[in-house]
């Protein structure tokens, strides 16, 4: 199932639970910074200043480093008109590219189909976590969904092998054969068969990667890790998708806040190292998004539920700087209390459809949008 050519590959790192991106990417020298976070504030002299207006989170070490390399584009005030402060609305308007209405398939999803339409790989879209994300959810599209690498497949705790085997038979009878059964059971003929193929083909990748980068203890190193092994292996996966939180800080934010970004930022770096010692750095871009950002106020421990956030994509590949303007902190410039995003999250997913992934926009984001120019020609 290995192939020779080295396709261009999508990770993507969701940031779930709504990043602060006040305290991520800082506005260190605007006093109404300070005046509205008295509490909830990065101090002047621990920002890791990128240009005299702003700096990162203290936590973003490794970011830094790849951002004087660079390799790291940051994007201002994305987001979406008429903002949404729930959690799982404005997650379905990420993962459906439908803000006005209620979307049934992940643009994601969308994207596997295009690139694999007659669904020849079964690891096109490949799920590191638990669940899957709706953005790789569409009917028919087969993704698989990877808890841990390292025992991933089926029945994997049944210790006896023999019986293993037996069970992994019975399974693969129950669920051949599928031709002609009703819509349903066809359903679940075809799942079971993709879960059969992808656990056996996903069970090589461990074996066949070598690095000398030593990924963090924490779930999204591993996941990361795990991402780093499949990519290696060849096995023509294009969209490798992970998630971490929670960045829901309503409370103790500046110590939770600080840890998930050393998190971050630490699998960033480490991903980058293993793509460069491989010489892949120019083959994979990696993509970092949350559902919004807080507000500008804190409320005396954390902030709450607000708009406007920030991105990031990283990689060989990327043109590296500032995209957007860094949305106001005026009053006058606020949409209730938050920041007002000036950046349509659908111009990222277009650039990387038509400029990553080779594929036709429009038809998988809803609309025509303008690119940053984020992505070398």
């Amino acid at each position: 199932m290995t192939s020779n050519k080295r396709e261009k590959s999508l990770i993507v790192i969701q940031l779930s639970g709504g990043n602060d991106y006040l305290n991520t990417v800082v506005p260190y020298s605007d006093g109404k910074y300070y005046d509205s976070r008295s509490v909830v504030n990065i101090p002047q002299d621990k920002v890791i200043k990128i240009d005299d207006r702003l700096g990162f989170h203290p936590s973003m070490g490794p970011v830094k480093s790849l951002w004087n390399e660079g390799k790291v584009a940051v994007i201002n005030g994305i987001g979406y008109e008429n903002p949404n402060r729930s959690h799982f609305r404005s997650m379905d308007i990420w993962h459906t590219a439908e803000p006005d209405t209620i979307g049934k398939e992940g643009w994601l999803g969308r994207a596997i189909r295009d690139i694999d339409p007659q669904g020849d790989n079964v690891l096109t879209g490949i799920n590191f976590g638990r669940g899957l994300p709706r953005a790789l959810a569409v009917p028919g599209v087969s993704v698989a969904s990877v808890g841990d690498l390292e025992t991933y497949g089926l029945f994997p705790d049944v210790q006896d092998e023999e019986l293993r085997m037996f069970t992994l038979e019975a399974f693969s009878r129950m669920y051949g054969n599928t031709a002609g059964r009703d819509p349903v059971m066809e359903l679940l003929g075809r799942t079971g068969q993709d879960a059969l193929q992808s656990a056996d083909i996903l069970r090589t990748a461990p074996a066949m990667y070598s690095s000398s980068v030593e990924y963090g203890p924490d779930s999204l190193a591993q996941n990361v890790k795990a991402i780093s092994q499949v990519f290696h292996a060849n096995l023509g996966a294009r969209v490798l998708y992970t998630q971490h939180g929670p960045f829901d800080t309503h409370s103790g934010e500046l110590a939770s806040h600080a840890k998930l970004w050393d998190e971050v930022a630490g699998s960033i770096g480490c991903l980058m190292d293993d793509l460069k010692e491989h010489g892949t750095e120019d083959d994979a871009t990696i993509l970092v998004f949350s559902e919004f950002g807080r507000r500008i106020k804190d409320n005396g421990s954390g902030s709450d539920h607000g708009s406007g956030g920030v991105a990031f994509m990283i990689g060989g590949a990327v043109s590296g700087g500032m995209y957007g303007e860094y949305p106001s902190l005026a009053e006058a410039e606020q949409i209730e209390g938050d920041l007002r995003s000036n950046n349509d999250f659908r111009s990222v997913y277009t650039e990387i459809l038509e400029d990553w992934l080779d594929l036709d926009a429009p038809s998988i984001v809803n609309g025509q949008f303008e690119k940053h120019g984020i992505l070398k020609s």
